[in-house]
């Protein structure tokens, strides 16, 4: 069943979207805003897990792709490991609608996911939604060096071969994003990059501030 836009629109009118690209800040700003105005937080990544549980593999058959180990995970080439990541997250995405459809009902939901532009034209008003950036390269480093994603950073080290799954998934990550950074800025959503100078509260304000949750 196909919905036409609008009606996704109408039935997602109670939530915000916090996108963007890896390392742009979506969850310590998704966290703090929430926390600063009472707001659901939806996390996909969190969600992915229970999904996975409900997918199926006829439907959802990246979802349920298997690997032996950290060596079968990463040994595949970038561009194997970039489709996997777009099917995922495309497989993921019906979850995620119903789910938000469903807790937005009667409460704001900050969702803090992985919209392209395209997806958030369909689903969303300009006005809801916010893409946080950062230029995409060494993005492995700074996954690794995050509290939140210390399963990553041990699942990597976990390779025979270390600096060769780093290159392969900075590689992947890179090919990923590097185009989309660039449209991101090129476009009219309202996008946000991370930076050396970049503060928690300076981000959250102008999110704050776009959001229509606080006074301009």
């Amino acid at each position: 069943m196909i919905f036409q836009d609008n009606v996704i629109k109408e039935y997602l009118k109670n939530v915000y979207f916090i996108t963007g690209t890896p390392c742009g800040g979506k969850t310590t700003i998704s966290r703090e805003l929430a926390n600063r105005h009472n707001l659901f937080l939806y996390d996909v990544d969190e969600q992915f897990e229970k999904h996975q549980k409900i997918s199926n593999a006829v439907f959802q058959p990246a979802m349920n792709q298997a690997f032996q180990d950290a060596d079968e995970f990463f040994g595949r080439t970038a561009e194997e490991y970039k489709k996997w990541l777009l099917d995922n997250t495309r497989e993921q995405l019906d979850f995620v609608l119903l789910d938000l459809i469903r807790l937005s009902q009667n409460q704001k939901v900050l969702c803090d996911c992985h919209l392209t532009m395209e997806e958030a034209e369909k689903l969303t008003e300009v006005s809801k939604i916010v893409f946080l950036i950062k230029e995409p390269s060494n993005l492995v480093d700074d996954y690794c060096n995050r509290p939140d994603h210390q399963g990553f950073s041990d699942f990597i080290n976990s390779t025979s071969d270390i600096e060769k799954a780093k290159a392969v998934c900075n590689a992947t990550l890179k090919s990923l994003n590097e185009k989309k950074y660039k449209e991101i800025k090129e476009s009219d959503y309202y996008w946000i990059e991370r930076t050396w100078k970049s503060t928690v509260d300076e981000t959250v304000g102008n999110v704050e501030r776009h959001f229509g949750l606080v006074i301009k």
